[in-house]
């Protein structure tokens, strides 16, 4: 069987696929994924967590501090003898997440110094205020002042924070006059990267394994040094009060300094690279490309669910180790392919035989292209009668030999099924029709073989050539068109245009045949009965003639006919009732016994009130 008999004819794929690449582009240009991208990071971090590696310490300034040691902010020297209980314990390195932009008491500021210069390895708090532009960093920077610069290095505690306060990215560090000064993570971890570039924050480590310790407790001596040995430690704030609250990806709330631990704890992993987000997109397009053009659709389903379960799995993977994979725009892409697969499901599930699966007629009145074009119509006259004899299960089978005699010499033209034994192509008006038709009508000559059934079938076809009609009127013409060529006793028939003319004259006669009894049109015609033994005329039959004003006069068999078969003749026949008994009347009260016949349509004896009209006319 050719190839497209056996399906739906489908348009193109390839202007839906050029739209959701376009789509799929502006989704990733504009980060317009950015919220989803975080949840699905999220849920895969529940599935490689981790604890930290405890080279990261954080002492924390808590409400348990400032109730014990003072209100905040604290003098310098408080801050001196945090530094120094802590430089005691010989860290490896102390970043110190506090404020010192501004000159304080100048006692206090001379005695941090010196702490700060007795330390030597401590970093001070930073800041570039700048705005972020994606992943990209505009300075304004705010450092500690010159007394504490010149015994201190400098790290950078700026980063973005999105809408719910979460830190995704933060930056390896900036350029401060001609300087390059490295954040808190990449200081934390002796990692280098460029200047003003950003890396994604590795969330699956879990952040409530990162020591934490009051402040009090060092600066009282209640905090064993072992637990800072050898040790990065943070000195930052870690109160609501102050302010320095942020919200972990799959934790909840946290502080600036946690923040600053998970980056140097990412870093520690080793280098986190990120994946192009349209590296990903573009192997989602190229999936899309490959499930559209699968002819069966459970393969289409299959291409794109394998896709969407690839992109969601994979970057689990890659993200253990620390490559990072952006996927929401190939998702997208993917779900629009998918959301459009489904909706030209759907709307051509009307325009499909089930038992078939060839297009219907409907698919035929819905193909643009098909109004330049000529309709063929066959119609399988005892189509009916064979089912009747066939198991249930036997159509499909039937249409399909029916399907594969049509299909012969089409050069792969879609057949459409409609219901009844009717099925309908489309064709060049310049094609030969008579030799083609005349061939296919041959090849039903053999009867269909069912398994242990035998079945014979009877075809004509009919043709419409192209007319500015509508696609269903036209396959109407060329059904009348067949069924006429059945009557007729040929094989095929053209659709004749003038007979469309008499189509709307005979569904209108009826209704103009009533006005034309009430006008006048209608009169009685007398045909006498002659009384051969006397040669007289002794009676006459009245006959019901129309003269039409445009057709002129109009055949009783027609008019009769056609309202006797739609029950209409009872207001003809009362007419000619009455002519005829007034007529009679008139002549016999002259000429004698004079006799006039009525034909009468058997349907009127169940008429209860005929008997009665009829008897009026006659008293």
């Amino acid at each position: 069987m050719p190839k497209r008999a056996t399906s739906a004819p489908e348009p193109t794929p390839w202007k839906l696929l050029l739209w959701t690449a376009v789509a799929g582009i502006i989704f990733g240009l504009i980060g317009f994924g950015e919220i989803a991208e975080n949840w699905l990071r999220v849920a895969r971090n529940n599935f490689h967590k981790h604890p930290a590696s405890g080279d990261i310490v954080i002492i924390g300034i808590d409400d348990k501090s400032l109730r014990e040691v003072s209100n905040w902010p604290w003098a310098r020297r408080k801050d001196a003898q945090l530094i120094d209980r802590v430089s005691v314990a010989g860290p490896k390195k102390i970043l110190f997440d506090i404020n010192l932009s501004f000159p304080s008491n100048a006692v206090d500021d001379d005695i941090l110094a010196e702490s700060l210069k007795r330390a030597g390895n401590v970093s001070l708090f930073t800041r570039s205020t700048r705005g972020s532009t994606g992943r990209t960093l505009v300075r304004a920077e705010s450092g500690p002042i010159p007394k504490f610069s010149r015994h201190a290095k400098m790290a950078l505690a700026s980063y973005r924070y999105n809408y719910q306060s979460a830190v995704w990215r933060i930056p390896y560090g900036t350029m401060i006059e001609g300087q390059k000064i490295r954040s808190f993570a990449a200081t934390l971890a002796d990692a280098d990267g460029p200047a003003d570039a950003t890396f994604p924050v590795d969330y699956s480590t879990d952040v409530r394994t990162i020591p934490i310790y009051s402040a009090v407790d060092v600066l009282s001596g209640r905090i064993p040094t072992s637990k800072l040995a050898g040790k990065n430690v943070i000195i930052g704030t870690a109160a609501d009060v102050l302010n320095d609250n942020f919200f972990i990806p799959g934790h909840g709330r946290a502080f600036g300094a946690q923040v600053h631990a998970l980056g140097g704890e990412t870093l520690m992993q080793g280098d986190p690279t990120d994946v192009p987000w349209w590296l990903p997109a573009l192997l989602a397009f190229g999936a899309a490309v490959f499930a559209m053009t699968r002819k069966q659709p459970q393969w289409r389903y299959a291409c794109l669910g394998a896709a969407i379960a690839v992109l969601l799995v994979v970057p689990l993977f890659f993200e253990a180790r620390l490559i990072f994979v952006d996927v929401t725009p190939s998702l997208f892409i993917l779900a629009v392919t998918l959301g459009a697969l489904a909706w030209r499901q759907s709307k051509q599930r009307g325009l499909v035989n089930p038992v078939s699966n060839l297009p219907n007629l409907n698919a035929l009145q819905a193909y643009g292209p098909g109004r330049k074009k000529a309709i063929v119509a066959a119609r399988l006259l005892n189509y009916e009668e064979a089912l009747a004899t066939l198991p249930p299960s036997s159509e499909r089978k039937l249409v399909e030999q029916i399907v594969s005699r049509l299909a012969v010499g089409m050069n792969n033209r879609t057949i459409y099924q409609g219901d009844g034994g009717i099925f309908a192509w489309f064709a060049d008006p310049r094609d030969p029709f008579g030799n083609h038709l005349e061939a296919l009508h041959a090849l039903f000559r053999n009867p269909a073989r069912l398994g242990k059934f035998s079945v014979d079938l009877s075809v004509s076809f009919g043709v419409e050539v192209g007319s500015g009609r509508s696609l269903s009127s036209r396959l109407a013409s060329a059904l009348v068109a067949a069924d006429e060529a059945a009557s007729h006793g040929l094989k095929w028939r053209h659709h004749d245009p003038e007979t469309l003319q008499d189509a709307t004259w005979r569904l209108s006669m009826l209704s103009q045949l009533d006005q034309a009894i009430d006008k006048g049109e209608v009169w009685v015609a007398y045909q006498p009965k002659l009384d051969l033994a006397t040669k007289r005329i002794v009676g006459a039959e009245a006959l019901a003639r129309w003269t039409h004003p445009e057709k002129g006069p109009i055949a009783a068999s027609e008019f009769v006919a056609a309202a006797e078969q739609h029950n209409r003749i009872g207001k003809l026949t009362d007419f000619v009732l009455e002519q005829a008994v007034g007529t009679a009347a008139r002549l016999n009260r002259s000429n004698g016994d004079f006799g006039i016949a009525v034909n009468m349509s058997a349907s009127l004896m169940s008429d209860k009130g005929f008997v009665l009209r009829l008897s009026a006319l006659l008293a």
